[in-house]
């Protein structure tokens, strides 16, 4: 397994791509100078909401990342700078990770709404018609308009449109699934092996971790953390030992050990690799069994169900980069 490296030909052929359906899209809409204008599939991306948007901020300054959020008409361009800041960097996906989480999703729509992620006023998805309809779409009615055609009635674009977006979503739930099994299956051919990884997310069941190698993201349960009775602190995106006032936080790199792979369930199991003396570790695995002893029949994750931030690959990736 390797990681896919985005090349300087594949930004460049990007770049073609957004330009192609950019213009598309302006081409449509300044066909007719006055509402009602000519019926088009745009692709919309409303603002972020304000609140997500300076938590968003605030974390990013952990990391001595600075977001100017005092122009609303530069905070496309401020988010697209970070992006590219962290390329390379361990935090990067915990960053861009966390970026898309504070954005909105993308939609498609006849509504000329214009493109936030990307700073276009008018935006369109016309070059890929042999895996997305919406791009079919789009070719219809731009070969209908150049032929001299009338205004298409909204209405049925519009549902296309909607059950487009819709299975959008079913579409990305099923390649993260199918994506998450063949990680699962690799790793658990990596049994007792240990890793480098990056904090992902924390709940109050456990950490998750990615695996700065091959991307496999695994859980950490609290209760098996060493050295300490651990608290979820989710505003800050950390927990924190009781006892020694220890830290880890979202973004911190972590030696793991991966202990199980289950592919029913597509879930990994880690463990913090622990230096401590090995005596200093018997007599802790024999409190902490007596402990669990006493306290009666628990399943396995505490069935804890609190909040916390689950960061890794959602909606609106490819990679590390939102859907356009």
């Amino acid at each position: 397994m390797y990681v896919k490296e985005r090349k300087d030909a594949h930004k460049l052929i990007e770049e073609f791509m957004l330009l192609a359906n950019k213009r598309v899209a302006e081409f449509v809409f300044g066909l007719k100078k006055t509402k009602p204008r000519f019926t088009m599939v745009y692709r919309t991306h409303d603002a972020p909401d304000p609140d997500r948007l300076e938590n968003f901020s605030l974390f990013a300054q952990k990391f001595g990342y600075k977001l100017n959020l005092a122009n609303p008409k530069k905070i496309s361009t401020e988010l697209n700078k970070l992006s590219e800041d962290v390329v390379g960097k361990p935090e990067q996906n915990v960053i861009q990770g966390l970026a898309i989480r504070s954005m909105s999703k993308a939609i498609y729509t006849t509504e000329p709404l214009g493109h936030f992620g990307l700073a276009f006023a008018h935006y369109s998805h016309f070059t890929s018609p042999i895996r997305r309809y919406p791009d079919m779409m789009a070719h219809r009615l731009l070969e209908h308009y150049l032929e001299g055609g009338k205004n298409v009635a909204v209405e049925p674009v519009e549902e296309e449109c909607k059950h487009s977006s819709a299975r959008e979503k079913l579409a990305a739930n099923a390649e993260r699934a199918s994506i998450k099994y063949k990680q699962v299956e690799y790793i658990g051919t990596h049994i007792g092996e240990q890793f480098k990884g990056v904090v992902s997310g924390l709940t109050e069941r456990g950490i998750y971790v990615e695996i700065e190698a091959n991307k496999c993201e695994g859980m950490i349960r609290i209760s098996d953390i060493p050295g300490d009775t651990w608290e979820l602190d989710k505003e800050n995106y950390r927990i924190v030992g009781r006892g020694s006032k220890r830290i880890i936080q979202f973004g911190d790199e972590l030696q793991v050990i991966v202990t199980s792979a289950n592919l029913l369930d597509r879930t990994i199991d880690m463990e913090l690799v622990d230096n401590r003396p090995e005596s200093v570790k018997q007599r802790e695995r024999a409190e902490r069994e007596a402990g669990r002893g006493g306290r009666g029949a628990r399943n396995r994750d505490g069935n804890s169900k609190g909040g916390g931030y689950k960061g890794g690959k959602g909606s609106g990736r490819e990679g590390s980069r939102p859907r356009r």
